[in-house]
């Protein structure tokens, strides 16, 4: 179970992570910049949509995330943002007001006002803002709901710091009475997410998981398999194949070697298995097995020049280092599941030993 302490520390980790990206951008601009990027962002905010104007991103998937009590509305956009219902956090961290209202308010360190969420518009909070927090919530995203009517959200990365601008606050003292329910739903809010990652929650609630790992499948794929066939090319050194024979005990005369059966599917364990998840596939239904029990092509040719065949002969290098290195089939096994242990568990492969003799 974890302690108080790992909580804390795991807390802290997420807060920073969150924040690392903020800060970042906003060391690189002005105080004047940031102001006048916030006042900017309000203008657009209120103002109405321009017939000119691109259109809005869309909610693909929605959701409801449940922390605790807390209910809060979430969603991922088309273009792959991950937003909280500005309402939902406005009900959750700001009071009696439950609508989504904005304040313009005085921030630390002389940058004039800024409009701020209701959330964090509170003066004795203004202290505790960092002005990267501060900018990116001057600019909240404006998007289509699914319902076809326009909605507010807030990047869901930048939670964690907006809860630990109120544990600050508590820990400081500087909250009035009222305000204490609020920062222990900040810190409700904080330590469930800091047990699962805003991202990864907000993925599984929307559903958008399960696309997300197919659209991950296309890139890879886009990447490894070419959309035409490429010309032969030797991609396989003849060293491969002659430790491969030394190790299993066969006899190998160069350079046309009589290969046995079995060595097509060791270089399949060996090699092409090791390729990211799903492109083996891909390459054994674009390359299918003839009656004849053989491939019409050599699986690499279907492999791209750019990522997939580099990565295999970057992959073969490895496989034949360690081929030089093991004195014996078995030896070279336990060796070779050892570099890639992400391959397959012990013992799922299908590598008969050899009696060491």
């Amino acid at each position: 179970m974890a302690t108080n302490d790992d909580m804390s520390e795991r807390r802290q980790q997420l807060v920073d992570s969150a924040a690392k990206g903020g800060h970042a951008r906003a060391n690189r601009l002005t105080k004047e910049e940031l102001k006048e990027g916030a006042r900017k962002a309000a203008s657009a905010r209120w103002a109405p949509p321009s017939s000119d104007a691109p259109p809005l991103p869309k909610a693909e998937y929605t959701g409801k995330l449940e922390i605790g009590d807390l209910v809060l509305d979430c969603a991922v956009l088309d273009d792959g943002r991950r937003v909280l219902s500005e309402r939902g956090l406005t009900a959750a961290l700001g009071g009696k007001r439950g609508g989504s209202h904005w304040r313009r308010v005085d921030t630390s360190g002389g940058m004039g006002s800024d409009y701020l969420p209701v959330f964090m518009s509170a003066g004795n909070l203004q202290p505790y803002i960092q002005p990267s927090l501060s900018a990116a919530l001057s600019q909240p995203i404006v998007y289509r709901a699914r319902t076809g009517g326009r909605a507010y959200g807030v990047l869901a990365t930048l939670i964690p710091e907006i809860c630990e601008v109120w544990l600050k606050a508590r820990r400081h003292e500087a909250l009035l009475s009222s305000q204490e329910h609020l920062a222990g739903r900040a810190e409700v809010l904080l330590s469930g997410l800091a047990q699962v990652g805003i991202v990864a929650l907000v993925d599984e609630v929307t559903g958008y998981q399960v696309d997300r790992d197919k659209h991950e499948l296309h890139r890879i794929l886009a990447a490894y398999i070419s959309k035409e066939l490429l010309p032969w090319t030797k991609r396989f050194p003849d060293e491969f194949y002659r430790e491969l024979f030394r190790l299993r005990g066969w006899a190998y005369s160069p350079p046309s070697p009589k290969r046995p059966l079995f060595v097509g599917k060791l270089t399949k364990q060996l090699v092409y298995e090791q390729l990211p998840p799903g492109v083996l596939t891909e390459l054994e239904r674009r390359n299918p097995v003839s009656r004849e029990g053989r491939r019409r092509h050599k699986h690499h040719q279907l492999l791209t020049d750019e990522i997939g065949n580099p990565h295999l002969e970057r992959h073969l290098a490895s496989v034949i280092t360690l081929m030089r290195a093991s004195p014996s089939w078995n030896k070279f096994i336990r060796l070779f599941q050892r570099a890639f242990p992400s391959a397959a568990p012990q013992g799922e492969f299908e590598f008969p030993e050899l009696d060491e003799g």
